[in-house]
């Protein structure tokens, strides 16, 4: 990060916050468009809008990158945008979707928080892009710790709506994390514009949803203007602009770094669930929550635990 200019890490983080409150705010959208629509139409209308508003921006700027072609050609690109689309969009947004036909938009929002200690996991394990020193293996413990708190399975004594509403996001949390270390390792080195990569992420998982609308989307509605708006927000903003901003940031602060916009969402999404829908939250919620951010906090390295060398000279000193 140290080497992108001032004015370029000032847009970053203005983007980073923008997707945050935009993001933070959906879940408040999800809950009042499920009030007309299916958990299905949902997700389904929000990639429709979504690829047809960056579509239409790429169609207007067609952007490049050195004069080259505005969409790429390999045809091994398109299956990893396939790949992306699937796990980033597809998925996680029909996950909570239906979560929320269960849970609070709160405690979705909460949920979506878990997104940067799967990232952790994921970017570490499964694609080896990254490593974790022990500060952050500790983190990603202690996040860890925390989704259980989060659940409370003290709770349950058998398996439960709720239950399987707050599986689905964990499910949601997981394919983020799955989807930012995939992009790291085979899309965000090549040369592709950041408008042009949203809409291919996008597009891609709208045209998924064309496909699967029979399934998904063929069932009866009852529209009025805060569904209608949810769902136009939900898309043309949350699941159009921000996305552009997203590639921005983890090109420019990496997979982990950008997975953080996870720290506004769910502060933007309890907040509002609390002042709009009037949503309450457990004691072992926000607990839950803390140990979350803590383990985010050691993950990122924005805590650190002291060096070995360190404490060993403490301890030294004081003996």
């Amino acid at each position: 990060m140290s080497d992108i200019p001032a004015a370029r890490k000032t847009l970053v983080t203005l983007q980073f916050l923008g997707m945050g409150l935009i993001w933070g705010a959906s879940f408040l959208f999800m809950k009042v468009a499920l009030g007309g629509v299916t958990f299905g139409q949902v997700a389904w209308s929000r990639l429709i809008l979504g690829g047809l508003t960056l579509g239409l921006i790429v169609l207007i700027s067609r952007p490049r990158v050195n004069g080259g072609p505005v969409l790429p050609r390999e045809p091994v690109v398109w299956l990893h945008f396939v790949v992306i689309a699937i796990s980033g969009c597809v998925i996680p947004h029909l996950l909570f979707a239906w979560a929320e036909q269960y849970v609070s938009s709160s405690l979705a929002s909460i949920y979506n928080a878990v997104t940067p200690i799967t990232t952790a996991l994921m970017a570490t394990l499964a694609f080896r892009v990254e490593k974790l020193g022990r500060g952050q293996v500790l983190g990603v413990l202690i996040g860890i710790i925390g989704v259980v708190v989060i659940i409370g399975p003290w709770q349950y004594a058998a398996v439960t709506g709720d239950l399987w509403g707050q599986l689905a996001c964990l499910g949601a949390a997981t394919c983020y994390g799955f989807t930012f270390g995939y992009t790291r390792k085979f899309l965000s080195g090549r040369p592709i514009t950041g408008t042009t990569f949203a809409f291919l992420n996008i597009g891609l998982a709208g045209a998924i949803m064309l496909v699967l609308t029979p399934v998904i989307a063929l069932h009866p509605v009852r529209l009025d203007l805060p569904v209608v708006l949810s769902l136009l927000t939900l898309g043309t903003l949350g699941t159009g602009f921000a996305y552009i901003w997203n590639i921005n940031v983890l090109r420019a602060w990496g997979p982990t770094n950008a997975s953080t916009v996870t720290y506004v969402t769910p502060v933007v999404g309890v907040v509002l669930g609390v002042l709009v829908l009037a949503e309450t939250l457990s004691w072992h919620e926000p607990l839950g929550a803390l140990l979350v951010l803590f383990g985010i906090l050691l993950t990122q390295k924005r805590l650190r635990l002291p060096s070995r060398n360190v404490a060993a000279r403490e301890a030294v000193r004081t003996g």
